[in-house]
C-alpha cells in the first residue's frame, strides 16, 4: 500500500487525504451522534429547560447571572434536569440531597468529558483517578492531612496572611476600595509553595519564580478553556495561541516539580539528611508523598509524584482564594457578623497577638460564617461525574450505567425545600441545634462520601487563620457601586472582582 501511495501524484495523494479526513470526520460524527442518542434516552423522564439546536444549555449558563438561572430551572423542574453543553455532551443536574445521596455516596469516576481537560497539567492524579488506583492514592496520601501535619502550618498561614495584610495596610490609607481577589490568590499561592515545596516567594530563586507564575497562567487558561465552547476540542485547541501557552505553561511547571522530586530524593537518600527533615518545623507536602508506602513497601513512582503535587498545587489554590475573598465579601455585607467573629477571636486569644492550633477549635461562631459563606458562595459551584454502574432515585426514576451526571452545589445550597430564605446570610443554621436533623448531603461545599475532598481540613484550618488575622487588622465594607458579578468557572469568582473597603484598626492586634 505504502509503495502505491508514493507513486502517486500531489494531486492524487491529496486526494486521498481529503476522502481519509472526511471519512474520520464522518466516524467521529457517527460515533458523536450514538453517545447523544445514549445520553438522551437515559434522560428521557427527566423533563427540563428548552435547548439550543447547537447549542444546547451553553449559552444561557455563560451569561451573567447564569447561577440564579438554573436556581430557577431547579424550582421549575424539581430533581433534576437535563443539562446540555452542545448538542452531543448532556449531564443530568441535580440539586436535590437524596438524589446527590444517591450518586456522591458511591465511587463513580470524575467525568471525563469535563476533567480529561485537566491531565495534560495535572497528570492522573486522586482528583480524576479510578479503581484501585485511586483507592491506593487515597489511602497514601491521606495521613498527609493528619492533625499533627496540619498542626505546624498554623505558623505558615499566618506569615504568608499577615504578608497580604501589610500590603493592604497602605491601600487601606488611600481611603477607596481595590479588588483584594489578586491579592488573597497570591497569598494563597504563597502558602501552598511553603506547605508543598517549603518555599514561599521570598524564598524563590528564578525557577521558583517561573513556577510561580506557571501555576497562575495554567490556572487562568484552564477556566478559559472550560468556558469557552470551541476551545474542548483538543485538536482546535491546541492549533490556538492560548493551547500553545498552555502547552508552555506546563513544561515550565513540570519541569520544575520533576527538578525538585530529583533534587529532594537525592538529598533523602542519606538517612542523616532524612532524620534533619524529618525533625525540621513542618513537613511540606512533598516529603510526605516521598515517604509514602503501600502494605507492600511500594513507594510512589515518579511520575505519580507529580501529578499528585501538581494536583495540589492545583487544587489548593483558586479554590481557597474562592473562599476567603467571598467570607470577607459576605462579613462586609453584614456587619453585625463581621464585629461578632472579631470579639469572639479576641476572647480567644487574650492578651496574645499570635495564633495557635488549640485556638482555631474555639472559633465557633466565625466556623459558622464560613460554613454559610459556602452554602451562599460555594468554591467549587459544580461537579461531574461519569456512572459506573445504574442508580435508582428516590422518586422511582433511574439513569443507567455510563450516564453523565453534574451536581450543581449553588443550587443545592438554595434549595428552598431544604433551606428556609436560602437567600438570606444566616450563620445560625450551622449551629448544632439547627444542623441536628439536616440531610447529610443537603451542604456539600467539598462534596461528599468516599469522594469527598481529602484536603478540606487543611483548606478549613487555613480559612479560620486567614480571616481570623483579616479581622483583627482591618474593617471591613462593601462598595455599593462596585458589587460583584458571579461568575461561574471551575470556582465561583466575580466578573468585576471583589472591591471591599478596608479601616484599619489601631494596633496589630485589632484591639
Amino acid at each position: 500500500m505504502v509503495p502505491v501511495l508514493l507513486s502517486l501524484s500531489p494531486f492524487h495523494l491529496g486526494l486521498w487525504a481529503s476522502v481519509l479526513i472526511l471519512v474520520l470526520v464522518f466516524l467521529k460524527f457517527i460515533s458523536l451522534f450514538l453517545r447523544r442518542q445514549m445520553l438522551a434516552k437515559a434522560m428521557d423522564n427527566f423533563p427540563g429547560p428548552p435547548t439550543h439546536w447547537l447549542y444546547g444549555h451553553a449559552h444561557e449558563i455563560q451569561k451573567t447571572g447564569s447561577l440564579d438561572k438554573v436556581v430557577s430551572w431547579a424550582n421549575q423542574f424539581p430533581y433534576a434536569h437535563p443539562l446540555w453543553l452542545g448538542q452531543f455532551l448532556g449531564f443530568l443536574n441535580i440539586y436535590e440531597p437524596d438524589y446527590a445521596k444517591a450518586v456522591y455516596s458511591r465511587g463513580d469516576p470524575k467525568a471525563a468529558d469535563v476533567y480529561d481537560f485537566f491531565l495534560q497539567w495535572i497528570g492522573k492524579g486522586l482528583l480524576v483517578l479510578q479503581g484501585p488506583k485511586w483507592f491506593q492514592h487515597r489511602k497514601l496520601l491521606t495521613p498527609g492531612f493528619h492533625y499533627d501535619v496540619l498542626k505546624p502550618y498554623v505558623a505558615v498561614f499566618a506569615e504568608s496572611t499577615q504578608a497580604m495584610l501589610d500590603k493592604w495596610e497602605k491601600k487601606a490609607h488611600e481611603d477607596k476600595s481595590f479588588d483584594i481577589f489578586c491579592d488573597v490568590g497570591h497569598m494563597a499561592l504563597d502558602t501552598l509553595m511553603k506547605c508543598t515545596f517549603g518555599k514561599g516567594d521570598k524564598g524563590l530563586g528564578q525557577r521558583d519564580s517561573s513556577y510561580y507564575m506557571a501555576v497562575s497562567d495554567l490556572t487562568f487558561l484552564m477556566q478559559q478553556r472550560v468556558e469557552t465552547f470551541q476551545y474542548h476540542n483538543d485538536f482546535i485547541y491546541w492549533l490556538t495561541p492560548h493551547g500553545r501557552r498552555f502547552l508552555r505553561a506546563c513544561k515550565v511547571a513540570h519541569d520544575h516539580t520533576d527538578q525538585v522530586i530529583k533534587e529532594r530524593k537525592e538529598a533523602l537518600k542519606d538517612e542523616k539528611e532524612w532524620e534533619k527533615i524529618q525533625n525540621q518545623r513542618h513537613l511540606d507536602f512533598l516529603d510526605i508523598l516521598l515517604g509514602a508506602r503501600d502494605e507492600n513497601g511500594v513507594k510512589l513512582s515518579d511520575a505519580d509524584l507529580r501529578a499528585e503535587v501538581d494536583t495540589f498545587m492545583f487544587e489548593g489554590h483558586d479554590t481557597t482564594t474562592s473562599g476567603i475573598s467571598w467570607f470577607l465579601y459576605c462579613v462586609a455585607l453584614y456587619p453585625e457578623h463581621q464585629t461578632r467573629c472579631r470579639e469572639e477571636i479576641r476572647e480567644i486569644l487574650g492578651d496574645r497577638d499570635s495564633l495557635q492550633w488549640d485556638d482555631l477549635g474555639k472559633m465557633s461562631y466565625l466556623t459558622m460564617c464560613i460554613k454559610e459563606t459556602f452554602r451562599l458562595y460555594p468554591p467549587v459551584p459544580q461537579v461531574y461525574r461519569q456512572l459506573s454502574k445504574p442508580v435508582n432515585f428516590v422518586d422511582g426514576r433511574s439513569l443507567p450505567a455510563g450516564s453523565l451526571v453534574s451536581l450543581h452545589i449553588y443550587a443545592l445550597h438554595r434549595n428552598s425545600t431544604v433551606w428556609s430564605d436560602p437567600e438570606v446570610f444566616d450563620p445560625m443554621r450551622f449551629s448544632s441545634e439547627n444542623s441536628a436533623g439536616r440531610h447529610p448531603y443537603a451542604f456539600m461545599p467539598f462534596s461528599a462520601g468516599p469522594r469527598n475532598c481529602i484536603g478540606q481540613q487543611f483548606a478549613m484550618n487555613e480559612m479560620k487563620v486567614v480571616t481570623a488575622l483579616c479581622l483583627l487588622r482591618f474593617e471591613f465594607a462593601v462598595d455599593p457601586s462596585k458589587l460583584p458579578v458571579k461568575l461561574p468557572q471551575l470556582i465561583l469568582r466575580s466578573k468585576n472582582g471583589i472591591h471591599l473597603r478596608m479601616k484599619s484598626l489601631s494596633s496589630g492586634s485589632g484591639k
